[in-house]
């Protein structure tokens, strides 16, 4: 078929490897609406690691983001995602997703409009029947506003975000963009939140998701893997990196092929969302297995 635009309209939609990817234990998050929650309580360590020993799981889409589906199989829809730039496809990166997880809408996202950015981990959208838990960086389009509430457009209708769980942007372009540091402190509210193989939102990052994540927050977009993030952006020499630069790291003590990254944080630390079983966080490169891989710098700001 060809390729028809379709938008996200569960909160967090998982995109998987292949149609038959998903375990019985992965209900909550192929359902409609998904339950995220639910879904990551009843993950033992061993079915969490799962997701990436057994390549189930390819990356993550918020409420709102735009796909292109380019074939059906049953339920499932295989998609590429144009805002998560790959070297796996050119037009996007790829995957399935449960086709009630898509809406077709035309107009849904008006370019150049104002556009309600979630700034907190996790935001209550209130919607006409219902209160839905939606992720930081959720993008939507902004109706109207208050000194309280931000009246927003979502694939399933019209609600509302309390202004304070948001920042407005004039247009999609942003053309003030963030610093080194704010990279950082974008990074540093999710401290201790548990990592996620394939994960791209507050419920959950793996690396490259979580370096993808605090750069979109200001204004870049980078690829969404750790190989093709460190093909692009700017070289930077290791003895020049600066807070805000994107640490790679490779197998055989940086000889092999690239399998981490992380942010600089200064002073010889590293903020990272390391492996399935650890949380973010902040750590000494020196003396570490880090310390001997460390291949790569790329700045992106």
């Amino acid at each position: 078929m060809d390729k028809k635009t379709y938008y996200v309209c569960v909160a967090v939609a998982t995109v998987w490897t292949s149609y038959d990817s998903s375990r019985e234990i992965d209900d909550n998050a192929i359902s409609f609406p998904v339950k995220l929650d639910k879904w990551l309580e009843q993950l033992t360590y061993t079915r969490r690691l799962e997701l990436c020993e057994k390549n189930l799981v390819q990356t993550q889409l918020l409420l709102g983001e735009e796909v292109y589906v380019t074939e059906m199989k049953g339920k499932w829809a295989k998609i590429v995602i144009p805002s998560q730039f790959s070297s796996k496809d050119e037009r996007g990166y790829p995957g399935w997703i449960p086709f009630h997880q898509l809406i077709s809408q035309a107009e849904y996202f008006p370019l150049n409009k104002p556009t309600a950015v979630v700034s907190a981990a996790i935001a209550t959208l209130h919607l006409a029947e219902e209160a839905l838990q939606i992720s930081y960086q959720t993008h939507l389009p902004l109706l109207k506003e208050d000194k309280e509430w931000l009246e927003v457009q979502t694939p399933v209708g019209s609600g509302r975000i309390k202004r304070q769980d948001a920042v407005v942007i004039e247009d999609r372009n942003r053309k003030v963009k963030g610093t080194g540091d704010m990279i950082i402190a974008a990074g540093e509210q999710f401290l201790n939140l548990p990592y996620l193989w394939g994960g791209m939102s507050a419920w959950g990052y793996d690396c490259s998701g979580f370096a993808y994540a605090t750069h979109k927050a200001n204004g870049y977009l980078i690829p969404r893997d750790a190989t093709d993030q460190a093909r692009q952006g700017k070289e930077v020499g290791l003895d020049s990196i600066q807070p805000g630069d994107l640490l790679f790291f490779a197998y055989e003590k940086g000889e092999g092929s690239i399998h981490h990254v992380g942010i600089y944080y200064g002073k010889g630390k590293m903020l990272h969302s390391p492996k399935t079983g650890k949380t973010v966080e902040l750590i000494e490169l020196k003396g570490t297995l880090y310390e001997e891989e460390l291949c790569a710098a790329r700045r992106y700001y």
